[in-house]
């Protein structure tokens, strides 16, 4: 008989049949067997054994229109509440439609299949299958504008402080309303999740801040601060002897704002380190158009944003976010429970000092322009 081949090894498909009251967490790690099931079914296992451990701090990244669908009040706030997100880069769109959740304004189930012309008649705003009022956009401004108009808000900060400060609102808004916890952002001020936006100025929130600088009121935003902030989460972890481990549900900026915390340290601070340690993406994005939504792990190791050693621990799932985040709670929920919150929006000023102490020793030591050289 034939030597069995060591490519064989894998178990056997042969799953049960599907029958009535199956947990989705059972579903997965049955009969998601083969193809980007498979792919899920292995991110799962990724988070659930490796990156959900106490040691390893999680980051995750958010694109695309997925608070205005729900994801916010099913998965984004339980994740938080359970400390398995430690901080959080979003588009600053996911953070204003999130507000509506937290003001008690409602949004609808509908159809993509609409005649726009007929909804812009009625005052009905559309984000693909769900829609709205346009009242909801002007109630929600209406509410940053008060807010940004108090004296906290008069000042220079980072995305996180200024989200951190938002959140407490949210929260106030949400305990009037008696709402329960649907809101991210209050989610984040009340568990000391630090939340962040690669590109401040691109969305609603943005638009609102801007107007108010038109009239000498308002934030102003230091977005070096953020930068170095974020790099500081990264290096704070590998310091104390843990992992960090990135989650991304999509692609674009924020994908690129929680990975170039690695090349921040290694490349511009001059400070060894070898990249993230686990990797798991959510995204529809084809990596042979060159964007960076469907860059592949195994590319990020070139840039030194993944740690090579540790590539079989990345999973890239090519699937719509909206239906891979409900599954992948639902598996971690039942698999994990929770951990202990690290509330390191608390730290940021201990962990940017630290950082900052070691960037200033290896500028003294040479280290900074000798990393450069090479480089180039």
């Amino acid at each position: 008989m034939a030597k069995r081949s060591r490519f064989l090894s894998g178990a056997r498909i042969l799953p049960p049949p599907v029958g009535r009251r199956a947990a989705a967490s059972d579903l997965v790690e049955r009969t998601f067997l083969a193809y980007n099931a498979g792919r899920l079914r292995e991110g799962a296992r990724l988070l659930a054994e490796r990156m959900l451990r106490p040691g390893v701090t999680v980051g995750l990244s958010l694109t695309g229109a997925l608070t205005p669908a729900g994801l916010g009040v099913s998965c984004l706030v339980p994740l938080l509440k359970a400390g398995f997100v430690d901080w959080v880069v979003s588009t600053g769109a996911n953070l204003y439609h999130d507000a509506h959740f937290g003001l008690g304004l409602p949004m609808h189930a509908g159809s993509p299949f609409l005649d726009d012309r007929v909804l812009r008649e009625e005052g009905v705003v559309r984000i693909y299958d769900v829609l709205f009022a346009y009242d909801v956009l002007l109630d929600t401004d209406a509410f940053f504008r008060r807010v940004l108009d108090l004296p906290e808000f008069q000042a220079e900060m980072g995305t996180a402080e200024f989200h951190y400060r938002l959140g407490r609102y949210m929260a106030e808004r949400e305990k009037a309303l008696g709402s329960g916890e649907v809101s991210v952002l209050a989610a984040a001020w009340r568990y000391g999740v630090p939340v962040y936006t690669s590109s401040p100025g691109d969305s609603s929130i943005g638009m609102n801040v801007a107007a108010m600088r038109l009239g000498g009121r308002g934030v102003r935003f230091d977005v070096s601060l953020d930068v170095n902030e974020t790099a500081a989460i990264v290096y704070d972890a590998k310091r104390r002897g843990g992992k960090s481990g990135v989650w991304i549900a999509g692609g674009g900026s924020p994908k690129n704002f929680i990975l170039q915390t690695e090349p921040q340290i290694q490349e511009v601070l001059g400070l060894d380190e070898k990249g993230h340690d686990y990797f798991l993406q959510i995204t529809d994005a084809r990596p042979d158009t060159g964007g960076l939504s469907g860059a592949t792990p195994s590319e990020a190791v070139s840039w030194g944003k993944v740690d090579p050693d540790r590539l079989p621990d990345t999973v890239v799932c090519y699937l719509d976010s909206t239906v891979a985040l409900p599954l992948l709670c639902a598996y971690v929920f039942d698999r994990v429970g929770k951990r202990p919150r690290k509330r390191l929006y608390d730290r940021r000023g201990e962990m940017l000092a630290s950082m900052t102490r070691a960037y200033r020793r290896a500028v003294g030591a040479g280290k900074v322009t000798q990393k450069r050289k090479v480089s180039r």
